[in-house]
């Protein structure tokens, strides 16, 4: 998998040739060409060099760590004093002036021209040692890429300015593109996806992880077709009224949105998933991740199996699995991201590591920051050991009851974290939790939330200004499970490949859409394939009842499947559910920033989290710069801004 600071190594002469990342404004496209500009394709390595530069712009989208707008969920909550971009998304404080603080306008269209630039050369400039096939394979990419870098604007801004080709300084603003409808830009990316996949690979080799692939072309297509298919893009638009006033999508006039659903774009996404599943298990050799790969490592590791209240064997390495796959690469058994992207950007880690985790040399606490909080939605939408949601399980403890004792062996456990499904222990930590085997120093540490001694992970404004955690409650995925801080002040934390998309994913994508063409059992055969790999129990048609539909079975295995990896803040948009899960007095933890050193009872209590949540419609889509919509006649804002 490329990492960043590879990429950057590789295009750096090319970057100082044509400064193609420092403008500002989506008008200038292209930069000007500079005298040695020829040598950025002279050969074989300088023209790769161009072609990795192509791809900066996807881990600026993914682990810039002030633009992860889509962190803006009920998953979890910072502390407000961070003012990251997510959180001033969540507070509804974008605006059209401070638009370059959120989205992936700028880095996308930048990223375009340079795509662009190189296809205008590559036939121009005849690099040496560079073959017919090597420029037909790295076409498809740039294909792949113009694909890509769309897919995320449409994501974020609904109907976007379509560029397809180099477009030259020199053109007059009232030639650049205004918004195209929703639907043709949908069409666009389809088709851009489907033409580089017929020339790319379905699976390349280690030494090319992350560049792209037919099977990443399938499986991106399907979710683009899925987001078109919901409701949000498929006929319920909130601002009906919401079109161009100068320009026209030909064929479609000014309008941006189709305010008529459209059923059919559901067998269409089907469609689409079934293409996807098929190459990528089949061609791509992609598989979900198992048992048999986790032992393997928790062996290397001379990691024990973690204990929950009695649990079986097999329980217990589910637990290991799922932490497993998400802190694992290709070369270590895991074939499940389909398309993933690495940075050496430690603080998405650090953020969620508790503080306090060991002593350094002269004394000192040392950790991480205990920033990234789940909230009460987030540990209580999680399932049961039963495969159902807790306040829907008879057998599970009674809701008046959750914050109790368990009466396990560390009494600090509260029952809403007895008797949960293998997923909860792997991602999520709490108070009385051991939170890693070998971390601290390699020992053991055992989560006290109620303590704000050096060794203690509890409030201590004191000490941590900044980094308290705001609900009691604490993630762990994508935390490697031998992590280890030293005394010495050093950790052995690394770096694995986010997954842009996975297998898992296509599996729910499917299972959405089979739901929403009356196909029962298919739909439950999905969620199950996922739910089967996890350990929990599986679904069956009496489970489907009118309280608790097939669409709400979806929606559950989505969040627990997929929390944290970016998807929820799309999916609660595009079921337009955006508006009951993130206004103001939905955000709730524990009371964990209220005394120092608090007591069982003192802390064990549910509190709204006093962070200005709210939500407002203009929030379904990110604001365009003003000086954008300014510079180019033809573009429209946003509604509501």
């Amino acid at each position: 998998m490329f990492s960043l600071n590879k990429i950057k190594k590789m295009s750096m002469v090319l970057l100082l040739s044509v400064f193609v990342l420092t403008s500002c404004n989506y008008l200038d496209i292209v930069p000007p060409q500079a005298p040695d500009f020829d040598d950025t394709m002279k050969d074989r390595d300088a023209t790769l060099g161009f072609l990795y530069s192509c791809y900066t712009g996807i881990p600026a989208i993914y682990f810039d760590w002030f633009c992860q707008y889509f962190g803006a969920t009920d998953e979890y909550v910072e502390p407000q004093l961070y003012g990251h971009r997510e959180q001033f998304v969540s507070y509804n404080q974008m605006t059209p002036s401070n638009h370059t603080e959120f989205g992936p306008w700028t880095n996308c269209y930048n990223n375009l021209g340079q795509c662009h630039l190189f296809m205008k050369y590559i036939d121009v400039l005849h690099p040496d040692n560079v073959s017919e096939a090597d420029k037909t394979r790295w076409k498809a990419e740039i294909k792949f890429l113009e694909a890509f870098y769309h897919m995320q604007l449409l994501n974020a801004y609904g109907p976007i300015p379509l560029v397809d080709h180099y477009i030259p300084q020199n053109t007059a603003k009232t030639d650049f593109p205004g918004r195209s409808h929703y639907d043709v830009c949908v069409d666009s990316i389809c088709k851009w996806y489907d033409d580089a996949a017929e020339h790319l690979p379905a699976t390349v080799s280690v030494e090319e992880l992350g560049r792209a692939t037919s099977t990443a072309c399938k499986a991106l297509k399907a979710r683009v077709l899925l987001y078109a298919a919901s409701r949000l893009w498929n006929g319920s638009f909130p601002y009906p009224n919401w079109e161009n006033t100068v320009y026209e999508t030909p064929g479609r006039g000014k309008e941006l949105v189709s305010r008529i659903a459209v059923p059919a774009k559901w067998q269409k996404a089907l469609e689409a998933c079934n293409e996807a599943i098929d190459l990528a298990v089949n061609e791509g050799k992609r598989e979900l991740f198992d048992i048999a790969s986790s032992e393997v490592l928790r062996n290397n590791d001379q990691l024990s199996l973690p204990d929950y209240n009695g649990a079986d064997e097999t329980f217990r390495k589910k637990v290991m699995l799922m932490r497993y796959l998400m802190t694992t690469t290709e070369t270590e058994g895991n074939k499940e991201t389909i398309f993933g992207v690495i940075t050496t950007e430690v603080n998405p880690m650090l953020i969620s590591i508790p503080h306090g985790v060991t002593l350094n040399g002269s004394g000192n606490p040392i950790g991480g920051w205990a920033g990234m909080s789940p909230t009460l939605y987030t540990m209580s939408h999680f399932f049961t050991a039963d495969g159902k949601l807790p306040e829907r399980d008879g057998n599970f403890y009674p809701k008046a009851d959750w914050l109790q004792s368990a009466g396990l062996s560390n009494a600090n456990i509260i029952k809403l974290h007895d008797k949960r499904e293998p997923r909860f222990y792997a991602w999520m930590s709490f108070d009385g939790d051991v939170y890693g085997e070998v971390i601290s120093n390699g020992d053991p540490l055992t989560v006290n939330m109620l303590s704000a001694a050096r060794l203690g992970q509890g409030y201590n404004p004191s000490r941590y200004q900044r980094d308290n955690n705001q609900t009691g409650f604490i993630n762990r995925k994508f935390i490697q499970p031998n992590i280890k801080f030293r005394q010495d002040g050093g950790n052995n934390i690394r770096m694995v490949p986010f997954p842009i998309i996975r297998l898992a994913e296509l599996y729910l994508d499917r299972a959405e859409c089979y739901a929403n063409v009356g196909n029962v059992q298919k739909a439950l055969d999905d969620l199950n394939v996922v739910r089967k790999r996890a350990g929990v129990p599986l679904l069956t048609t009496a489970d489907i009842t009118t309280s608790h539909t097939l669409m709400d079975m979806v929606r559950e295995e989505r969040f627990v499947e997929l929390w944290g990896e970016g998807h929820r803040y799309y999916d609660l948009r595009r079921w337009m559910l955006a508006p009951d899960y993130l206004k103001a007095g939905r955000f709730e933890g524990l009371n964990a920033l209220e005394k120092v050193n608090p007591s069982f009872t003192e802390f064990n209590q549910i509190k709204h989290i006093d962070q200005p949540f709210q939500w407002n419609d203009r929030m379904y889509m990110l604001p365009i710069a003003a000086s954008e919509v300014y510079n180019d006649p033809n573009l429209r804002q946003s509604p509501g801004y």
